[in-house]
């Protein structure tokens, strides 16, 4: 793909609106995030409570389920780009339905790891499929004069966090059943994402074509300036995945239960739904690409610290959860500036007919660093070391990421 630059072009009188295709694909990160943080937030808590997983395994399973889903994105990409949309898609939400249902039923380590497997396999092939198609259209919009492409790939991180808004809530009030009721709920809500998308996402979309492209993952691999891009953004994925991990060993601590984590995903969710449109368009006009994802590392870095400068004091009840609360604002923050300038940046790396597969190697990438870092996060957590050291830590990875952000042509 020709490199276009990033720079945004202000839609006026004649701005075309987002084509249907777009606003499908939209409202179906949407429904993803809905299923999925249905289940998520919680999965820490049973694997340790329930199944009785050391902290080490639980930090590894949730590795594990990051990466094969993350890791093997670039599986889906690939297969997006040779089969089309449209197969992939609906394949995913099926594996995703089974995979749900089997961890509400799994109690032993290997049947959750076959699930947790399954569940993060199935999202490897539906997600790179949508986003890398979203790119294409955000492109081909941008293109039309509708508008830069961050904006629309901003649209379609607002609509996935306004599902990751609504499912905890939905998990949280699920969960005073049990947690299989959470699961079958997850799976649920996949089979009306299936049902809906069997009638309405076309067989063959416009435009796009099928390039059968020589070479493999060679050019991939040998292009320095992707390669430091998946690293700094599998920085602030690990980063951002202690969300799941960090948070709520410290709420268990700070409030005795995991009872607030809910709300505190919830406050993640709207910080992104009201902010992530204004802090685009302001990181658009102001700063750029790689200056945004250096404030926003920078921002991520800040939020553990403001946590491992809290413990020492061991504050517990309310006070004790306002160190949490200031590390989910800051950590989605640097979430909110990070995420769509990198992804707007891959279309620019992009060979012709590609795009699915360097979409999915950007997050394969990134997933084998999560899996790396959480199996040693939770090592960490599980350690018995000073509170704050794990946090420190933490906070280094983002700081240290900048360094590795390319330059731009």
């Amino acid at each position: 793909m020709t490199a276009t630059r990033l720079s945004p072009r202000r839609s006026g009188k004649g701005t075309p609106p987002l084509s249907p295709l777009l606003r499908l694909l939209i409202l179906t990160q949407l429904a993803f995030n809905v299923g999925f943080f249905t289940v998520l937030p919680f999965l820490a808590g049973h694997l340790g409570d329930a199944v009785g997983m050391a902290g080490w395994l639980v930090g590894f399973v949730l590795g594990l389920r990051t990466f094969s889903q993350q890791g093997l994105f670039v599986v889906g990409g690939a297969l997006a780009d040779r089969y089309g949309v449209r197969p992939v898609v609906l394949a995913g939400c099926a594996l995703r339905i089974a995979g749900f249902v089997w961890l509400g039923y799994a109690q032993r380590t290997w049947t959750v790891v076959g699930a947790v497997l399954l569940v993060g396999f199935a999202a490897a092939l539906f997600s790179p499929a949508v986003e890398s198609e979203v790119a294409r259209q955000a492109v081909a919009h941008e293109e039309a004069g509708g508008g830069s492409r961050t904006r629309v790939l901003a649209l379609f991180a607002v609509a996935g966090q306004a599902g990751a808004f609504v499912g905890p809530l939905l998990g949280a009030l699920l969960l005073a059943v049990d947690f299989r009721a959470v699961c079958l709920a997850g799976a649920g809500v996949f089979v009306l994402v299936l049902a809906g998308h069997g009638r309405l996402l076309p067989q063959h979309i416009p435009g796009r074509s099928r390039i059968q492209v020589r070479g493999g993952l060679g050019p991939l691999l040998r292009d320095r300036r992707f390669l430091a891009l998946c690293c700094v953004y599998g920085a602030h994925l690990l980063a951002y995945n202690q969300l799941y991990l960090a948070l709520p060993a410290e709420v268990e601590r700070a409030a005795g239960s995991q009872a607030p984590l809910a709300w505190l995903f919830a406050l993640s969710s709207l910080l992104v739904v009201t902010a992530q449109l204004p802090v685009t368009r302001w990181a658009g006009e102001r700063i750029g690409p790689r200056r945004s994802m250096a404030a926003g590392l920078a921002l991520i870095s800040a939020g553990f610290a403001v946590v491992a400068a809290a413990l020492p004091a061991g504050r517990t009840g309310t006070a004790g959860l306002l160190p949490a609360a200031g590390f989910v604002v800051l950590l989605t923050s640097g979430q909110m500036l990070v995420a769509p300038a990198a992804r707007a940046w891959v279309p620019d790396l992009t060979e012709e007919g590609r795009l699915g597969l360097y979409t999915g190697a950007l997050s394969s990438i990134s997933g084998l660093i999560v899996l790396l870092g959480s199996a040693a996060t939770g090592t960490l957590l599980d350690a018995g070391l000073p509170p704050a050291v794990p946090w420190l830590l933490l906070a280094a990875v983002p700081a240290a990421a900048v360094a590795f952000l390319p330059r731009r042509t």
